[in-house]
């Protein structure tokens, strides 16, 4: 926030691939609508898993699935199709589904947006892997960016320079896990609690706070 702007930031620090951040969809959506003029929210990628090209672990395969489960359980009515685990080869790998959301910005600022929805509806609804890059470009294509570009960009140093970034301010904020909510007001950062389910409770600790 600056005494200029009188603008405030909401960072919301996640990843394309959790699942929680998933489940949390419907809640943020509801939370981003409704936060007063004066707070902007500000996507942060936290970037969960580095590149690899080895598969998943079964245990950690087993692991995720039954997370999946209780997501299901604790936030009624997300969806999740399992045939992924028997239709893909997983890897514990979300580093280029973010830098594809990166790339897909820099072709236009509100892309992002939209490649974030695409890469999590063909994850978690189609049981598609974004871990691979041509699941990336074909989402790239369908959300009508230059694809050609997109493929340049998705390896690009310039773009991965980008994803450390925010990396890096990810660790500034103190955010390990996500979803993860920080108000920053006049520098000062404050944790925001996160309601799965209602976004009232954070819309009243952010009242509270601004």
């Amino acid at each position: 926030m600056t005494k200029a702007s009188g603008e405030i930031t909401l960072y919301y620090l996640h990843d394309p691939m959790c699942s929680w951040c998933w489940g949390f969809r419907p809640t943020w959506q509801k939370l981003i609508r409704q936060l007063p003029s004066t707070v902007k929210p500000v996507y942060v990628l936290g970037g969960l898993a580095p590149d690899t090209d080895n598969p998943m672990p079964e245990q950690m395969q087993l692991n995720i699935q039954d997370t999946w489960k209780q997501i299901q359980h604790d936030i009624p009515g997300t969806r999740f199709n399992f045939d992924f685990w028997s239709q893909c080869t997983p890897r514990r790998s979300t580093y280029p589904a973010c830098r594809a959301i990166l790339a897909a910005r820099k072709q236009n600022p509100s892309a992002d947006l939209k490649m974030l929805l695409a890469i999590q509806q063909c994850y978690y609804l189609e049981a598609r892997n974004p871990s691979d890059a041509d699941v990336l470009i074909d989402l790239a294509s369908n959300i009508k960016l230059d694809v050609n570009q997109f493929k340049q960009d998705l390896v690009s140093d310039e773009i991965n320079q980008q994803l450390l970034k925010e990396l890096e301010l990810c660790q500034r904020l103190e955010v390990n896990s996500f979803p993860g909510l920080v108000l920053q007001i006049f520098n000062k950062n404050h944790h925001i609690h996160i309601d799965y389910v209602n976004c009232n409770s954070m819309l009243k600790q952010i009242s509270a706070l601004t």
